[in-house]
């Protein structure tokens, strides 16, 4: 039903045979344009073994990623952010993408669950403090880490974040009513078929999508380990508990800058969730973008990147004033 394997299962490209060595630390794993010169590394949280990637130098970033993506989504941020001077860094929630896929079903992967691990991590980056830039899941992530350790965030940003209750969707309920072990039991091809059509759908640019992310998003939720992981450390955690009970607190988010960046034409988390998330944040700011679906790192990667780096220079500025 699950995967029996702990060790790694995936890298980048896809799954790995059970006899496969852990990625290197010295070696390059994958080839991801703007990011294949980057080192992946992974730490130990917990028992459980976190995949990511530094780049550049200077006051730090941490980007994010939301559900069912992985790291891979910052490629064209991450190296524009640290080319500007800023020490980024990305890396695979827990039973996502190149990190481990625990085998036991009582390892808690929801956004709730991946809050320490957040925090371990930043412990374990030397970070006392930085930029917080949140997608999707992630951004509810970061709403319970901001809430929970408002002395390590410097800023916030939250990109067509979960929240309230926002998710799941109802085409995502739909499917969940059909029972976890059903969709874990699918065939292949038909799971397969089915999240290519779902993953479309996060898209403004769907043929830029189809031609070049769309093949890698599906390997790592696809397979024998990665679609019952899909089911087990994703879907099964759709919970909007993890942030209607955080509703009370977002007031707080007040004392931190905070940015909110939305795709005017997400289907998934509709627009007029932004708004009513600005509404709730006192003093945060709100920017639509044009041409832009729910996974608005691959249509408008260049405007993500020129709003983080004018709200992380803003900051600074207005700091040495």
């Amino acid at each position: 039903m699950y995967p029996t394997d702990s060790r790694p299962q995936y890298e980048d490209g896809g799954p790995l045979s059970p006899s496969s060595p852990a990625p290197s630390a010295g070696i390059a794993q994958d080839s991801e344009g703007t990011q294949s010169n980057v080192i992946r590394q992974n730490a130990i949280v917990d028992g459980n073994r976190i995949s990511y990637r530094v780049f550049g130098a200077g006051m730090p970033v941490v980007l994010i990623h939301g559900t069912p993506s992985s790291s891979h989504i910052w490629r064209d941020v991450a190296p524009t952010i640290a080319t500007a001077g800023y020490r980024v860094h990305t890396y695979d929630l827990l039973g996502f993408g190149a990190s481990e896929r625990p085998w036991n079903p009582a390892v808690d992967t929801s956004v709730s669950g991946q809050v320490p691990i957040l925090q371990q991590l930043m412990a374990h980056w030397k970070i006392e403090k930085a930029h917080v830039v949140a997608h999707d899941i992630g951004g509810g992530i970061a709403q319970r880490f901001a809430l929970q350790y408002p002395e390590e965030v410097r800023s916030l940003t939250l990109i067509d974040s979960v929240s309230f209750d926002s998710w799941p969707s109802t085409r995502t309920r739909k499917q969940m009513e059909a029972g976890l072990e059903t969709l874990i039991k699918a065939p292949d091809a038909a799971h397969r078929a089915h999240f290519r059509e779902w993953l479309l759908s996060a898209v403004y640019h769907k043929e830029r999508f189809a031609a070049g992310a769309l093949d890698h998003f599906l390997n790592i939720i696809s397979g024998p380990v990665g679609q019952s992981s899909l089911f087990q450390h994703q879907v099964a955690h759709y919970d909007p508990r993890h942030t209607t009970e955080i509703v009370p607190r977002l007031t707080e988010l007040a004392d931190l800058p905070v940015q909110i960046l939305w795709g005017e034409d997400d289907t998934w988390q509709k627009s007029a969730w932004a708004d009513k998330l600005q509404s709730a944040i006192p003093h945060a700011r709100l920017h639509i973008l044009p041409e832009c679906g729910h996974f608005a790192m691959e249509d408008q990667p260049a405007a993500i990147s020129q709003y983080l780096l004018s709200f992380f220079n803003g900051l600074a500025s207005s700091n040495q004033a």
